[in-house]
């Protein structure tokens, strides 16, 4: 992979530019690192009993591919939108850049939704128990009214909220690691599998389910006319920030693999509270609550950010109806895309179980993984007068391949659904074309006539 730094005018836009690296840093770490960490070694022990690191190490590997084809196209095209920018200029079919784009879209809005009912339900309920939809609903409306306050305050509240979270885990590691230090736990459980188990079968397993735990780096390519400098800071962010990731993860499965044998971080709730317990050191089973509660609520902040400027991307392509793109004078946000993103996610929570809606952000982020790692290879004859990063060729090559084997784990109801959101989108598509169209009619009429 090479990068070249010789400067060069930014694009221009008419969005702030206020995000420094450090600050895109901790945008995709906090968008990366979530509440389901905290529940995920248990889950993976049930596929590779205490080889937790090795699905973890695989699953970073498969979700670097991607992100390597989003840092070359991100600083090709620095422009909001993302992956359906990229589609437009590679497949030149307007329709295949809205799909794309209502696939990252829908898939947001829908995981915002479930954060929120996440974050008003089951863990907030261990503090103080409030109705969950009214409490949800409120909590996007807050979530909201930061994200149009401007970016650098969002971005400074994402940062707090990004260092608790990760001080939970990293409390985790520490106090493992001077468990081991006292002569406890058994370093030998890190390598054990279950008996009779296949390991290469049990690692891939498991890194299907670990890959999500690395999902989330895709947001911040909508957020690229808000960073400073994007050329060098993004690749450096976007890379320095799954390894940091990583790295946690791999620590984090490692110290409970030692600290707890398989079977009892498989049927404990808690498996990291469980850990850390089983040294000896006592924590208030609430730490572990308030730590995951924030996590929900940084994800959504993120979330909706990241959602708010797809949308005034879209609208900046013509993809959706202009008054999507109006962006405050002062403040330098898109308002009137925050304020319909918001009130689409708040009409969802109404829905109450997002189980299937869950699934089925995954199924379209794979999607649009898909689609920009094609874009990738068809783009490299698109040439462009500024400097870029660029992957080696295999890297989208083996992209494509993960996301089509992870596409393949995806049960046949989320298809279907999958399938319906998309179809709802191609309706909405040919009514804003067919609008369009009208209104040129009507244009060019009245031209006629005044002539």
């Amino acid at each position: 992979m090479t990068v070249q730094t010789e400067p060069r005018a930014e694009n221009p836009t008419r969005l702030r530019r206020a995000i420094t690296g450090p600050l895109l840093f901790a945008f995709i770490l906090g968008d990366v690192l979530g509440a389901g960490i905290y529940a995920l070694m248990g889950v993976l022990s049930e596929d590779v009993g205490g080889l937790l690191w090795a699905p973890l190490v695989l699953a970073l590997l498969l979700a670097m591919l991607t992100a390597g084809s989003y840092a070359e196209l991100v600083t090709k095209y620095p422009r909001a939108g993302g992956a359906a920018v990229f589609a437009e200029r590679a497949f030149r079919s307007p329709l295949v850049s809205f799909l794309v784009g209502f696939s990252m879209l829908a898939a947001g809005v829908t995981s915002a939704a479930g954060l929120a009912i996440a974050f008003a339900g089951d863990y907030l309920s261990t503090f103080i128990d409030l109705p969950t939809i009214p409490v949800a609903i409120v909590f996007l409306a807050i979530v909201g009214l930061l994200n149009a306050r401007g970016i650098r305050e969002s971005m400074g509240a994402n940062l707090v909220m990004t260092a608790i979270e990760l001080s939970g885990l990293v409390i985790v590691i520490v106090v493992v690691a001077v468990f081991v230090g006292g002569g406890g736990g058994d370093l030998s459980r890190a390598t054990q599998v279950p008996e009779g188990a296949n390991v290469a079968l049990a690692v891939l397993s498991g890194a299907v389910i670990a890959y999500y735990s690395f999902v989330g780096f895709e947001t911040s390519a909508n957020m690229i006319e808000e960073v400073k400098d994007p050329r060098r800071t993004y690749p450096r962010a976007l890379f320095g920030a799954l390894l940091t990731a990583g790295v946690v993860y791999v620590l984090v499965g490692i110290a409970s693999a030692v600290a707890l044998p398989a079977s009892e971080l498989q049927e404990s709730s808690g498996p990291l509270l469980a850990v850390v317990e089983a040294t000896g050191v006592s924590v208030p089973s609430w730490l572990f609550s308030l730590i995951a509660l924030i996590a929900v609520a940084n994800g959504a902040l993120l979330t909706m950010i990241m959602v708010s400027r797809l949308t005034y991307g879209m609208a900046e392509q013509n993809l959706l109806p202009s008054v999507l793109g109006r962006v405050l004078p002062k403040r330098k946000t898109p308002w009137v895309a925050i304020l319909t993103t918001t009130l689409v996610a708040m009409g969802l929570t109404l829905v109450g179980d997002l189980a299937t809606l869950a699934e089925t952000v995954v199924l379209l982020l794979l999607v649009v993984f898909l689609s920009v790692n094609i874009s990738v290879l068809v783009l490299r004859r698109d040439k462009v007068e500024h400097d870029h990063f660029r992957v080696w060729t295999f890297v989208p090559v083996l992209g494509i391949a993960s996301c089509i084997l992870l596409l393949t784990q995806q049960r046949p109801q989320v298809w279907l659904f999958g399938a319906i959101l998309l179809a709802v989108g191609g309706v909405l598509y040919a009514v804003a074309r067919w609008t369009r169209n009208r209104s040129k009619t009507a244009d060019t009429k009245e031209s006629h006539e005044h002539a």
